[in-house]
Order: structure tokens, then sequence, then C-alpha cells
């Protein structure tokens, strides 16, 4: 897990999304224009949530999201999502 100086403001969290599948389990490999973006990472930083709805995920939670959920944003050369806890479905 990487220590990253970002904080998310209220109920938002920080993922460290996980790398794209590069195989499939048959042994094909998956060009970079076939990749689906991934739907699980890890969760670097989180907000300190709103008076009447505190933040439960804490750093470290491996999570699933939807595909298209939250913001793209690149920092220290690395690339991260930052999303409400709301749009994570699961920790798993």
């Amino acid at each position: 897990m990487t220590k990253v100086n970002i904080k998310p403001l209220a109920d938002r969290v920080l993922v460290e999304p996980a790398p794209a599948e590069e195989k499939t389990s048959g042994g094909i490999i998956i060009p970079d224009t076939a990749k689906e973006k991934p739907q699980m990472g890890t969760v670097v930083a989180v907000g300190e949530g709103t008076k009447d709805a505190p933040v439960t995920l804490k750093e470290g939670d491996k999570v699933l999201y939807g595909k298209y959920a939250g913001t793209e944003l690149t920092f220290d050369g690395k690339d991260y999502l930052i999303m409400r806890e709301a749009d994570i479905y699961a920790v798993v």
C-alpha cells in the first residue's frame, strides 16, 4: 500500500485501482486497447465522514466498485480514483 499526501474530504475515499488483467484464464494475452477498467482496488486514504454518516472504510481495505465510479486522478506519477463511499459495493 502506498502512503499519499492526499486527504479526501467528507465521505470520499481515495482508491488505488488494481492493475488490469494482462492474460485471460486460457492464456490469451489481452492488448492494451481491449483491457477493461479494473473494478477492484485498495483504499489508500479516507475522509472524516459527515456528522450524520461516518466513513466505515479504512486504509488498506480491498474494495469492489462500479466500472465508471469515481474520478480519475494522477498524483506523483500514480493513478488513483477518488469516489464517495456510497460508490463502493463491497469490501473483499
